[in-house]
């Protein structure tokens, strides 16, 4: 492919990114949540997409959107190449829905040549749990993981998955039923862009990525009591929020110790008077490490800690674990080989980075390789109408992931 054709195919993947973020359901802001009405018009807008680039379209049991270029030997597998079309709350355009728009300009530039293998691009509907607080269920559902009580899951305005998917047009009952199989899947391939700083710093318009960081998070309770901000003394105080201060500061400490990544993103206060001892705190923790064995030993000890925190002020102290994923690798070989290709179309050495975030990705290692490749995001803002993405990157993350696919056609 000319590069001239690469640069006009760019552009037309930013274009397209416009297009898609023009179905939001926030007039000022980007917002696509799971099985609602912004949902459905970008999935019909893809697959008009797919349609024209010759494909063969269709929705699964819980609302992601297919497209498959068919091999002429039908006892091939299936190369499976996609990212996700939901987005967070005042989104940027570029996160999960670059992958998906590189994937489908990547088969029309190949429309006219025959793959040994078929080739299905999907937009998975949900990765980000806007809505639900259950992340990576379009891909769950496909690698055979959707757990049938994420069905009575409400949302905000107390609407059930199960009821917003028959409200969708979907059976509920079907969910998950549909899975994909290792036997017929080739490998999973996935462009993302970097959400961090590292490519922008090394001045790389891409990177290999070598493995996705597990991840737990926990919901803290931390009671105390309530009294007179002028008339209870310091040493006679249970104040909660002093001791949540105390635990957070510590949170930090151990984070930098352990070399992992720990936020407390989420923190209530009760009862939220300026002139009352916070008698009640409950505040979240997000741990994540590239090692599951240093994600797991650094869970347990921190756990050990703030109940020490608890007991020396004399505070009572619980938690729930909201959710959990474990630290996976990207495969050696498919690493390699995009390594490859990226230094062929840079000239630089290529980085090979861990990803602090988690991707539909981690959930389809349960039925098959995967290999991602991430694009430099301008000072590694994501998640924020900030987010942005420079048009010659995306020219290179093109011609990589279109190579890739003609290497695994030997």
């Amino acid at each position: 492919m000319s590069i001239n054709n690469t640069q006009q195919s760019a552009a037309k993947i930013m274009q397209w990114a416009d297009k898609l973020a023009s179905f939001s359901a926030m007039p000022d802001g980007l917002l696509r949540a799971y099985l609602t009405p912004e949902h459905k018009l970008a999935h019909q807008q893809l697959a008009e997409w797919m349609e024209q680039a010759g494909l063969t379209t269709w929705e699964d049991s819980v609302g992601n959107q297919w497209g498959r270029k068919v091999s002429p030997n039908p006892t091939m597998p299936t190369l499976l190449i996609g990212s996700h079309s939901d987005t967070v709350a005042n989104a940027g355009k570029y996160d999960g829905n670059l992958g998906v728009l590189l994937a489908l300009e990547a088969m029309y530039q190949l429309q006219g040549e025959t793959l040994p293998f078929h080739v299905d691009i999907v937009a998975f509907a949900d990765e980000e749990g806007t809505r639900f607080n259950t992340t990576l269920i379009g891909s769950s559902a496909v690698a055979g993981c959707f757990q049938s009580d994420w069905l009575a899951i409400e949302d905000a305005q107390g609407i059930s998955m199960a009821q917003a998917m028959r409200d969708f047009g979907l059976d509920p009952e079907l969910a998950g039923k549909d899975q994909k199989n290792t036997e017929d899947t080739l490998a999973y391939l996935e462009v993302h862009i970097e959400q961090g700083p590292v490519l922008e710093d090394q001045d790389l318009p891409v990177g290999v990525v070598t493995g996705i960081a597990g991840a737990k998070r926990y919901q803290f309770k931390l009671k105390g009591m309530a009294g007179h901000a002028g008339t209870v003394p310091l040493a006679l105080r249970k104040d909660a929020m002093s001791g949540a201060a105390q635990m957070i500061s510590h949170i930090e400490q151990f984070a930098f110790e352990n070399q992992i990544v720990a936020t407390v993103g989420r923190c209530d206060v009760f009862p939220s008077a300026v002139n009352v001892i916070a008698g009640e705190v409950h505040f979240t923790v997000d741990i994540r490490s590239q090692s599951q064995s240093t994600l797991e030993r650094c869970c347990e000890q921190l756990l050990k800690d703030l109940a020490h925190i608890s007991e020396q002020r004399q505070l009572q102290l619980s938690h729930e674990k909201l959710y959990q994923a474990e630290a996976v690798l990207c495969d050696d070989t498919l690493q390699k080989q995009w390594g490859e290709i990226v230094q062929q179309h840079t000239q630089k050495t290529p980085c090979f980075l861990a990803s602090g975030a988690g991707h539909d990705a981690m959930v389809m290692t349960n039925i098959t390789n995967i290999a991602m490749l991430f694009v430099r995001c301008e000072k590694g803002i994501s998640h924020n109408p900030r987010e942005q993405v420079i048009e010659s990157d995306v020219v290179v993350a093109l011609d990589c992931l279109t190579d890739m696919i003609k290497k695994l056609a030997g």
